[in-house]
């Protein structure tokens, strides 16, 4: 499923707007994996902002920041492996090659961060 932002601006999750209707193929134990690692960059991201309510050093917050797009990449690379392993090797086994062209883009954009 992906997720697109309707500008850059900073938006609710309200205007997150689903461009596919396909569903993933996560085994129970990977999703809630997920959903541990994800609950937990939450906490980091409300972190962040009580730091800055609170003016902390931006060098600190800086490095809070840094820990928790380390940990989203963490995430994306377990979804991209579970992607190939299983959407895209099943697409390809059904014929259909536009799945590489998909993944190349979903690629460039995790390798732009």
């Amino acid at each position: 499923m992906v997720f697109e932002l309707e500008n850059d601006s900073l938006q609710d999750e309200s205007c997150l707007t689903v461009t596919s209707n396909r569903k993933s193929h996560h085994s129970d134990k990977v999703k809630k994996n997920l959903i541990i690692r994800l609950n937990r960059i939450e906490g980091q991201i409300r972190g962040i902002k009580g730091l800055i309510e609170r003016d902390t050093y931006c060098d600190d917050v800086i490095t809070q920041i840094s820990a928790t797009q380390s940990a989203l990449n963490s995430v994306a690379k377990i979804l991209l492996e579970g992607h190939l392993k299983n959407c895209v090797l099943e697409r390809i086994q059904e014929g259909d090659m536009e799945v590489l062209d998909e993944v190349l883009v979903t690629i460039q954009k995790l390798l732009k961060k």
